[in-house]
């Protein structure tokens, strides 16, 4: 880190250049640009048909600058889904955020997925697109949400809320309900 000089000549700790974090919160927005122009390139015309070109063009990047953010267009592919993925994790816990039952939280986790599509509908398609196209993407991003579940059945298991099921049972929740989302989201959107 850079640090600011004062009028004495001694260093302000902890103090960052003006320039310096200006030029760090560009990169960061620039960045942010290129991932929401891939996921609406990407939702709109699928991964095959995606380019450089278009997500730069869309992001209104030059596509010199895309080769600073990401090593190729897989690359990008491959971080794509994950961080849709974070925003859409995000976007659930803050719907249930102050929910304490297991079961009421879960209703609302599963509306606000759907809620989510409705906000981010390029989203469908990148999840079931990424298995072909970006497969570390969709395995990073799958193990993200069944961890995730996985947390929150746990929770509810440990509080008696889960009766009837043991605990290496809840797995096979996890994954029955991960398809449930897909599979209402196919037949519904």
């Amino acid at each position: 880190m850079l640090e600011k000089k004062r009028a004495d000549g001694s260093e302000a700790a902890g103090e960052v250049l003006p320039g310096r974090r200006r030029r760090a919160d560009r990169a960061i927005e620039t960045r942010r640009k290129l991932i929401d122009a891939a996921a609406k390139v990407v939702g709109a015309e699928g991964y095959a048909n995606a380019s450089v070109a278009k997500i730069t063009a869309r992001a209104q990047i030059a596509q010199g600058t895309f080769y600073n953010y990401f090593a190729s267009q897989q690359d990008l592919f491959d971080h794509l889904l994950p961080e849709l993925g974070t925003e859409l994790l995000d976007f659930i816990r803050a719907r249930i955020a102050e929910e304490t039952g297991s079961f009421a939280r879960e209703e609302i986790g599963f509306r606000a997925f759907f809620d989510f599509l409705a906000e981010r509908p390029e989203f469908y398609r990148i999840l079931n697109e990424a298995e072909t196209f970006a497969p570390k993407a969709y395995h990073d991003h799958m193990l993200n949400m069944a961890e995730g579940y996985g947390r929150a059945l746990t929770r509810s298991h440990a509080k008696g809320e889960l009766a009837g099921f043991e605990r290496r049972e809840l797995e096979v929740i996890i994954y029955t309900m991960l398809a449930a989302r897909n599979y209402i989201s196919y037949r519904y959107l």
